[in-house]
């Protein structure tokens, strides 16, 4: 199976068989998040994860979480959020657009205030899968788990494969990291072997982070146990707004996203009989092409009803309300 495929069916998988937030394509480092691209990221609910889903269905940017901003009274804009003007105004956008800030002006002067206590334990562990479903072809593979075993970022890290996995290929990957071996033509119970449990990685601890190999030479950041803190909480809070569904269906009359095995919204082309890359595999170039309007289906109602992610939570229907009284109070 294709890459790409094996990532969405089994994101599809996972989403339906556990009461996680699941997402894929996340930066997973703290000094340079981009350097280590994590396939899949699973985020079990905390005890109040009730609280966060009821604030708002986005992401809610770290800066906005961090500065002194609280839920009680209005305050200056200036005063709550640290930096220079344009940093100020670009945090205070970004959290009234994810629906965390309300904002007002009182003499000519930007207040601003969360709309609900940030509940920072709304997520409990964080699991990254890294999908290889070929090991024949690793590519980087064992300097991806490398990074996640010695950063120490999630709280377990996990290979997906679809090959046999030999003694060998175990010997290649360090002995923290779990092994599944997935069959996803296999029914629901039986699609995931666990060949290696994970050890848990030390999350509340300093850890390293792997930017770059050279000969004799390797360029590291050493990350303490708050900045993981911080980096953990981006990460979940990443997961929860972005979730899997982030590809766009084809226009194209040969794609379909009927519902299939209880998933509705993937990007399934009859012309090929499989799942499809849309941004890689889809247009004009393709042998099976048709131009079309791409299949009606709405992904994030999709998500909701799948998953504990709420579309609509009230936090959000407040925000509408109060984005009406932004105006000038003398």
């Amino acid at each position: 199976m294709r890459e790409f495929a094996f990532e969405l069916s089994l994101c599809a998988h996972l989403e339906a068989t556990t009461e996680d937030v699941v997402s894929r394509q996340l930066g997973a480092g703290v000094d340079r998040p981009g350097k280590r691209i994590v396939d899949v990221v699973c985020v079990e609910q905390g005890p109040a994860f009730d609280e966060r889903t009821a604030i708002t269905a986005a992401a809610i940017p770290d800066a906005a979480i961090e500065c002194d901003a609280g839920s009680g009274r209005f305050q200056p804009r200036g005063r709550v959020i640290e930096g220079s003007p344009e940093r100020k105004r670009r945090v205070v956008e970004r959290a009234v657009e994810a629906g965390f800030f309300e904002r007002e002006r009182r003499g000519g002067r930007e207040h601003v205030r969360q709309v609900a206590r940030y509940p920072a334990d709304w997520f409990d562990r964080i699991v990254g899968i890294e999908n290889k479903p070929d090991l024949g072809t690793p590519g980087d593979l064992e300097t991806q788990l490398r990074k996640d075993a010695s950063l120490g970022l999630v709280d377990e890290a996990i290979l997906a494969t679809e090959s046999h996995v030999t003694g060998a290929h175990l010997n290649r990957i360090p002995d923290e990291i779990g092994v599944w071996r997935v069959d996803l033509s296999a029914g629901a119970a039986e699609r995931i072997e666990v060949l290696r449990e994970p050890t848990p990685l030390a999350v509340d601890e300093p850890g390293i982070e792997l930017h770059d190999e050279h000969p004799g030479r390797a360029e590291i950041y050493p990350a303490t146990a708050a900045e993981k803190a911080r980096a953990r909480r981006r990460l979940a809070e990443r997961a929860y707004g972005k979730g899997w569904r982030t590809y766009e269906l084809p226009g194209c009359a040969a794609a379909d996203a009927a519902e299939r095995e209880g998933v509705a919204g993937l990007p399934y082309c009859a012309w090929k009989g499989r799942l499809v890359d849309p941004a890689s595999e889809c247009g004009p170039a393709c042998g099976g092409y048709d131009a079309a309007e791409p299949p009606d289906a709405d992904l994030a109602a999709a998500r909701a009803a799948s998953s504990p992610w709420v579309a609509d939570p009230e936090g959000q229907k407040r925000r509408q309300a109060g984005l009406s009284r932004f105006i000038d109070r003398e």
